[in-house]
């Protein structure tokens, strides 16, 4: 098994960070913010209130698996499962720079944009009237939205956590932490853009422009690292 360094911390929340599917869901999210505030700084509220709900779920779901792992005694077995799905998921990743959306690729859970849109929906009808009920909603979603995108941002995640779970688990939180936060760092971008009066269809425009691009770097990296993580231990 390879040791976990911080550049490969640091490299694989880079790459999990940019991913199309977490921009699609703010983006789309903040459109829905800014007619349902009116004023940007309770905007940018509601949105801080989303991210700090996702860094937290995603990170309470990672010590869950990492201290799973570690402590039941198959720490082996689930680096060798964490590798493999990242070569298979890096593989899925670069055919959508090629052909996006074409035959399977790594998306939110069946259902998932349904149920976002939903508990939006609540938010739109709770708007001004209930600001402080509105906040919970924005947690809510920032809550559920981690689970419905698992399948499309799991991957370079999951792959980290197969590799702490072969080391020491004190060391291993704090890497979570780093980790968690390296992940966050590019929504606060989104929400700083929006704040200052770019247009949400503009952003959804250019990620749409390069969601492919974002494909390929993520399915780059998946590969190597699972590749790495496989020819380590054969």
């Amino acid at each position: 098994m390879i040791e976990l360094t911080l550049g490969i911390v640091i490299a694989a929340a880079l790459a999990d960070s940019i991913n199309p599917c977490v921009f699609g869901v703010l983006i789309f999210l903040l459109a829905y913010m800014t007619a349902v505030f009116k004023n940007k700084n309770k905007m940018l509220i509601a949105a801080l209130i989303y991210v700090s709900a996702v860094y937290i779920t995603y990170l309470l779901l990672g010590i869950g698996v990492f201290t799973l792992a570690y402590t039941a005694g198959f720490a082996k077995p689930f680096y060798w499962f964490a590798a493999i799905v990242a070569v298979i998921a890096g593989l899925f990743e670069i055919k959508d720079y090629f052909w996006y959306g074409k035959g399977f690729s790594l998306q939110i859970i069946p259902g998932g944009v349904e149920r976002v849109k939903k508990y939006i929906k609540i938010l739109k009808k709770m708007g001004a009237k209930h600001t402080s009920l509105s906040l919970l909603i924005s947690f809510l979603i920032g809550v559920l939205v981690v689970f419905v995108e698992l399948p499309c941002t799991g991957a370079p995640y999951f792959a980290i956590l197969g590799l702490l779970s072969s080391g020491d688990y004190s060391s291993g939180i704090p890497l979570l932490l780093l980790y968690n936060l390296i992940f966050i760092l590019p929504l606060f971008v989104i929400i700083g853009f929006v704040y200052i009066g770019k247009k949400s269809r503009v952003m959804e425009k250019w990620r749409k422009k390069y969601r492919g691009l974002m494909r390929l770097l993520i399915g780059l990296f998946l590969l190597a690292l699972g590749a790495y993580m496989l020819w380590a231990v054969v």
